[in-house]
């Protein structure tokens, strides 16, 4: 939820659960709604090293999910819906909506019947890139490398370091030392250092973003049901922030035409990549007002309250994180609390 390691934040969550703390601050932290953000939706995956596998939630769980905000009573609602209601500034009931980021195609073989049979509206942000299997998806390239690797040898502008990479232990810290070291850099020099990494490994970048995302075609099919909103996500991933911002605007508005190019329908809602304070941020959130998004969201943590009707491109939203299946983290997700906590009880975070 925060960055920090699972088994350190999942105690202090649960100890807040069990304790019905939760319960008391929810009349002040709940707010209008919340917005769930997820990536991939396939079968658990086993192995000790998996170090993605917090983008990854198992079916079974999206049904619990499910499950669980209805019996809450939440309205699952779609983002058109949300923007309407968040205009108004009042909601009749509090709702949910679901929403995926990069266009997996797990998404359409696994989500799409979980929403499906609990006739739940959902979003899909894709970067126009990937379909056409363009897209570097390095994090995972990165986990690929490492994977088939004993050692790696890393350079970077401070200079050359060998990583052992021969037990799980060891790959899972040689790729926590690399990605963050990654996430720090710009878009050219973060392609260029992962490009390198994988010439030297044999791992093939477009051949792995042909295999998890989803085809223009399967695209549309998912675009062709009234549950389905595809908004847009950039076109090649870049941190936004770290761009010059006439690049920055090119990224966002040229791949919204480009899904509009293909499936006939400008998305106004947009999805920012990465999107923490460092990724995206004030200049990021005018150029979405500027190029014509109803919404855009982050990866902020929060819940939606009437304030942000001022904040239209620059939503939280709630994380269903692989490290956290359990019922337990819904039904404090739903009470808003443990993110009035993280923002220190501030309502919106724009800056």
């Amino acid at each position: 939820m925060t960055g920090l390691p699972a088994d350190i934040l999942k105690p202090g969550m649960k100890a807040l659960y069990y304790s019905g703390v939760h319960r008391l601050l929810a009349p002040f932290a709940e707010g209008m709604g919340l917005i769930f953000m997820l990536h991939q939706v396939s079968p658990l995956k086993q192995g000790g090293y998996s170090p993605n596998r917090g983008l990854m939630v198992t079916p079974e769980y999206l049904d619990a999910v499910l499950s669980d905000v209805k019996e809450a009573g939440l309205d699952i609602i779609s983002l058109d819906e949300a923007h309407a209601r968040i205009q108004c500034g009042v909601s009749s009931n509090r709702f949910a909506c679901f929403t995926l980021d990069d266009g997996y195609r797990d998404n359409l073989e696994y989500a799409y019947p979980v929403f499906r049979k609990y006739g739940a509206p959902f979003t899909i942000y894709v970067p126009s890139d990937f379909p056409e299997g363009k897209g570097e998806l390095w994090w995972f390239a990165l986990e690929e490398v490492i994977a088939s690797s004993s050692e790696i040898t890393f350079s970077s502008q401070t200079g050359t370091t060998q990583l052992p990479t021969a037990t799980d232990e060891e790959k899972t810290a040689a790729f926590e030392h690399i990605y963050f070291h990654l996430r720090d850099q710009n878009a050219d020099t973060q392609r260029e250092t992962v490009s390198r990494l994988c010439q030297a490994h044999g791992v093939n970048m477009e051949e792995q973003c042909r295999d998890l995302i989803m085809t223009w075609d399967e695209i549309r099919t998912l675009a062709s049901d009234p549950l389905v909103t595809i908004g847009a996500h950039t076109m090649a991933h870049p941190a936004l922030a770290k761009l010059p911002e006439d690049r920055a605007r090119d990224e966002m508005k040229r791949g919204a035409d480009r899904i509009k190019e293909e499936l006939g329908v400008w998305p106004e809602h947009f999805s920012y990549p990465y999107g923490n304070p460092e990724s995206a941020g004030p200049r990021e959130f005018s150029i979405a007002q500027d190029i014509g998004f109803k919404t855009a969201v982050t990866t902020r943590k929060g819940v939606i309250f009437p304030d942000h009707a001022d904040h239209l491109t620059a939503l939280p939203r709630v994380s269903l994180n692989g490290d956290y299946q359990s019922s337990v983290f819904t039904r404090l997700y739903m009470t808003g609390a443990p993110f009035a906590i993280w923002n220190r009880f501030r309502r919106v975070d724009a800056a």
